[in-house]
C-alpha cells in the first residue's frame, strides 16, 4: 500500500505568501480546516526552517476557490 505524500517545497516563506496571494484572491490561515489534514503541499524555509502546510479548495468541477494555510508544528 502506497500512502501519498504532499510536495514538499523549499522557498522562502514571505515571498511565497506573497506570490500566492497575487494569484489567488482568497488565502486564508484555518488551522482547524479539514483540508489541511492532508495538505497539497508543504513549504519549507530553507533559512529558518519554519513549515507551513497549504492545500487548495476546490469546487466539484475543479474551480480553485481558495487556498489555506496553516503552520505546521
Amino acid at each position: 500500500m502506497v500512502i501519498p505524500m504532499p510536495t514538499m517545497i523549499k522557498k522562502d516563506l514571505k515571498k511565497f505568501m506573497k506570490e500566492l496571494k497575487l494569484h489567488y484572491d482568497d488565502v486564508w490561515r484555518v488551522p482547524s480546516s479539514e483540508y489541511l489534514k492532508k495538505p497539497d503541499f508543504i513549504i519549507v524555509d530553507p533559512k529558518t526552517g519554519k513549515k507551513i502546510k497549504v492545500s487548495f479548495v476546490s469546487l466539484d468541477d475543479g474551480e480553485v476557490v481558495s487556498v489555506v494555510y496553516d503552520e505546521l508544528s
